[in-house]
């Protein structure tokens, strides 16, 4: 069994009174895929703007390899190792799809980094790598704005591969997809899944037959079930608050 690369305990965080997540206690191991799943409102994206430090938790504790994140801002966390991809893309759309991977790169986040970073090999190398993981190595010389919704996706996904984090964040990644875009997707995530861990939010259910090895539900801010996907949705609860639905 492999250890725990995330340890959330008792993490509540309210809002004008309205407690969005409520005592969720929330694991997962190194190299695991994770999909959290729940109706609207059931504190999903809430749960991953405090493990990015996007939000503040009112109470509990988020532990990253043993890293309280809590007590860190959003840019520590970065670069601690937590990658994260927003529901729509954040792209650089003047820029070209190889220009938004070279910025993305640890090394240009300062301006010295900037001002003194030259395009060496082996950075052309990990854009190249990167470019033909997202399915962009012949977009490298298009600007991100002339992509498509799906490929602008798959930049941002490039983007945050090109900081080589141990746990991506991903926030509805086929939102607005074809389902051949769909399909893709499924496929890079299994094979980036590879070597990092990843918590995926997602609505689409077929996408999370695709790519699930463990399913959380959340509801009204507090864990309703969790296993694979048959088991949970063959759970009753689950069926009468969202599947059902």
């Amino acid at each position: 069994m492999s250890g725990l690369i995330l340890s959330v305990e008792d993490l509540t965080v309210s809002f004008d009174g309205f407690k969005a997540v409520d005592g969720l206690n929330f694991y997962v191991e190194e190299e695991e895929l994770r999909v959290v799943i729940g109706p609207n409102g059931a504190g999903k994206t809430t749960l991953l703007d405090m493990i990015c430090g996007k939000t503040k938790p009112s109470g509990g504790s988020i532990k990253f390899k043993n890293r309280q994140l809590t007590s860190m801002i959003e840019y520590q966390i970065t670069r601690a190792g937590v990658g994260r991809k927003f529901q729509n893309p954040s792209v650089y759309e003047d820029l070209t799809v190889l220009e938004n991977l070279e910025i993305s790169y640890p090394k240009k986040r300062n301006v010295f980094g900037s001002l003194f970073f030259h395009r060496a090999p082996e950075i052309v190398d990990k854009i190249e790598s990167v470019a033909r993981q997202i399915y962009l190595d012949e977009q490298l010389g298009t600007k991100a704005g002339l992509l498509s919704h799906g490929q602008k996706q798959w930049l941002e996904i490039g983007m945050l591969l090109m900081q080589d984090p141990e746990l991506m964040l991903l926030d509805e990644p086929v939102a607005g997809m074809s389902a051949r875009e769909r399909e893709q997707t499924a496929d890079l995530l299994k094979r980036i899944a590879k070597g990092r861990s990843m918590v995926v939010i997602e609505h689409d259910m077929a996408f999370v037959k695709m790519i699930a090895q463990k399913v959380t539900v959340l509801h009204q801010g507090k864990l309703l079930a969790e296993g694979t996907m048959e088991q949970v949705q063959n759970d009753e609860r689950v069926i009468d608050v969202y599947l059902g639905h």
